[in-house]
């Protein structure tokens, strides 16, 4: 029987998720490149396929949150310090998805940039703020992180709170630069030009066959609904969605047909091996609720509820890419977020998800009559929640 390979890791937290980051040149030569090696490596590392849905013999945790892992380098673009890729690793099939970013963990990768010696010396403060400038690999855009800096080392502890997070940490602010395309054709943040469509789906999604929807690039490609329009009121937590199979195939649906529109595919068939991308999110007036934790939100605090699907099950929180795509969608008069946030024309939106709520801000304006956003910005957190090695078979790959 073959050995454990032991292989550098770091296990850390970015926002509302966790997962497992390399430095590129610490990876098996063979997984330093894209391809089947690093596919496989990476299923191994997370204990993916899992038919339980458990992740028993690996280091996932059976969410679309926890089910991730991220390869760090120094840039290979100009005027940035570190090359960032992120893989979506599927929990019950053989396949990770690299179509999309996370926002979240794009948190952590400032700050493990640092941690790595991925970032010049000469560029961090002895105490203060570190600029880190990253490239997006996976959709080509740059991510501006904002890490706090303490006797010349990241300063992890603080007393900012992130509702979906247990504990405050430092606060880290995230700018993403340009997010009004998915990098893939650089194409405009509406596909289909329309600021809201209306999409083909069975009857047994919504009477008539027929859906208003908003579908956006920003930050990530987005299907946006009306929760009403789906029968829902924006104000559901994970296991009034999650708990039930025809509700969730409704909402694949959903995607499909947002997907198909949008261009991202061209069967439905490709969905299956798509599920990073597109999100699906509905979305409603503001309205007082009861969050996960217990926690009363008052419609008065908030501008409206989003609640969105990642990897086929509700988030328990929000997803930071999603959280892009609902404050740039939010911006712009007449999209069905903004209509659903009061209609009004603003820099920034906060809103309600099932742990809590959050800000996001982004200023939007046209350019020969195509909308464009040059920024989004919000604040999350990260920290190293352990550092070492992970062991896999030496046969994995």
């Amino acid at each position: 029987m073959s050995q454990q390979l032991k292989v550098p890791a770091t296990y850390m937290r970015g926002g509302t998720s966790k997962g497992v980051f390399f430095r590129l040149q610490d990876l098996p030569a063979s997984c330093q490149q894209p391809g089947p090696a690093r596919d496989k490596l990476f299923m191994r590392v997370i204990g993916s396929p899992d038919p339980y849905s458990a992740h028993i013999d690996g280091m996932g945790g059976a969410t679309s949150s926890t089910s991730k892992c991220v390869i760090l380098a120094k840039s290979s673009v100009p005027e940035h310090d570190v090359d960032y890729l992120y893989g979506q690793v599927s929990i019950d099939k053989a396949f990770v998805d690299w179509s999309g970013n996370c926002g979240n963990l794009s948190t952590a990768a400032g700050a493990f940039a640092i941690h790595a010696g991925l970032v010049d010396p000469s560029r961090i403060p002895e105490n203060g703020v570190c600029m880190v400038r990253i490239w997006q690999a996976n959709i080509h855009k740059t991510i501006i992180a904002h890490v706090p800096v303490s006797n010349g080392q990241v300063q992890e502890t603080g007393d900012f709170e992130l509702d979906g997070v247990t504990f405050p940490a430092a606060e880290i602010v995230l700018e993403f630069m340009d997010p009004s395309d998915d990098g893939e054709d650089g194409g405009s943040m509406f596909p289909t030009g329309n600021l809201v469509d209306e999409l083909d789906v069975a009857d047994e999604v919504v009477k008539g066959g027929k859906l208003k929807a908003t579908l956006i690039t920003a930050g990530i490609p987005t299907v946006f609904v009306n929760a009403q329009d789906i029968g829902y009121t924006g104000t559901e937590l994970r296991e009034a969605i999650n708990t039930d199979p025809a509700a969730l195939a409704r909402f694949e649906a959903i995607r499909i047909a947002g997907a198909l529109r949008m261009g991202l595919i061209k069967t439905p068939e490709e969905a299956a091996t798509r599920q990073h991308t597109p999100k699906v999110a509905f979305v409603a007036p503001a309205t007082n609720y009861v969050s996960s934790s217990g926690k009363t939100v008052n419609a008065d605090d908030i501008d409206l509820v989003v609640r969105a699907l990642s990897m086929g099950k509700l988030h328990h929180a929000m997803m930071g890419t999603a959280a892009v795509a609902i404050g740039t969608a939010a911006a712009i008069p007449g999209t069905l977020v903004n209509l659903a946030a009061g209609g009004e024309a603003r820099e920034a939106v906060r809103f309600g998800h099932p742990s809590g709520t959050l800000r996001v801000g982004a200023a939007a304006g046209q350019v020969d009559g195509q909308w464009r956003v040059t920024k989004a910005i919000m604040s999350r957190s990260a920290r190293i929640l352990m550092e070492g090695f992970v062991r896999v078979p030496a046969d994995t790959f």
